[in-house]
C-alpha cells in the first residue's frame, strides 16, 4: 500500500500563523514566571521552549499550550487553500496512495479547518499533536500514521512498505521525514534551508498541483 503524507500550514493552506511570535509569547510567559533561559544568539523555537518548560517548569506547560492554541485558532480562522492543494491530494488518491495529514497543530483546530476548506473528505488519516508523543521534527507522528495504516490493512506489514512520501514546506517536515526514513518532497523550500538542515529532498515543487505527475513518474 502506498502512502503520501502532507503537512498543513503553508503547504496545503495559507495562514498568518507566526511561529516566531508564538515563541516570543511563550518565552515572555516563562520569564515572567522567573525562568532563566540560557543566553544564545539564535531565538528559541516553540518546540524548544515546550521541552524546556516540561523539564524545568512543568506547572506552566498547559499555559504555554493555551498560548499556542489561541494563535493557531486565530490563524486557522483566516486560512485559505494553497493553490494546487486540492489537486495534489485528490491526485495522490487517484493514483492509489493512502493520504495522511501530519501536523503539529491541535486536533480540533486542524479538523475544523479541513472541513471548512473542503479537504476533510480527501484524507484517510489525520494525525495532529493530540495523537503524537512528540512534535515534528521528531518522527513520532509517522509511527502513529504507520500504526493506523497497518491496522487498517489487518496485517503486520501492510501498509507503509512504499513507495511513500512526505510533502512539506519546512525544515521540521524534512527532518521528521528523514528521521522516519520517508522520502521528502519539499514545497517551496529555499535551497539554503535544505542545505542548512542537511535535508535531501527527492524533489522540490513550486507548484503543488504538479505533485500527482511526480508521483506517477515515480
Amino acid at each position: 500500500m502506498r502512502l503520501c503524507a502532507f503537512d498543513l500550514d503553508h503547504t496545503l493552506v495559507r495562514t498568518p500563523l507566526d511561529l516566531a511570535a508564538m515563541a516570543a509569547d511563550m518565552r515572555a510567559c516563562l520569564e515572567g514566571a522567573g525562568a532563566r533561559l540560557p543566553a544564545r544568539d539564535e531565538r528559541y523555537r516553540v518546540g524548544e521552549l515546550l521541552h524546556w518548560c516540561k523539564r524545568e517548569m512543568p506547572a506552566l506547560e498547559s499555559t504555554l499550550w493555551t498560548l499556542a492554541l489561541d494563535r493557531e485558532q486565530q490563524a486557522m480562522d483566516r486560512a485559505t487553500l494553497e493553490a494546487g492543494a486540492l489537486a495534489a491530494v485528490t491526485g495522490a488518491r487517484r493514483l492509489g496512495f493512502v493520504t495522511a495529514l501530519w501536523t503539529n497543530n491541535a486536533g480540533a483546530v486542524t479538523r475544523g479547518a479541513l472541513e471548512r476548506l473542503g479537504l476533510a473528505e480527501h484524507f484517510e488519516i489525520v494525525v495532529t499533536r493530540d495523537e503524537m508523543r512528540e512534535l515534528k521534527p521528531d518522527p513520532d507522528g509517522w509511527r502513529v500514521i504507520a500504526g493506523l495504516v497497518n491496522g487498517a490493512a489487518h496485517g503486520p506489514h501492510g501498509a507503509v512498505r512504499g513507495p511513500h512520501y512526505m510533502v512539506g514546506d519546512s525544515w521540521v517536515d524534512g527532518l521528521a521525514a528523514t528521521a522516519a526514513g520517508v522520502p521528502f518532497i519539499a514545497y517551496r523550500m529555499p535551497p539554503a534551508d535544505l542545505a542548512r538542515w542537511k535535508i535531501e529532498a527527492v524533489t522540490t515543487l513550486t507548484d503543488l498541483g504538479a505533485l500527482p505527475d511526480f508521483l506517477a513518474r515515480r
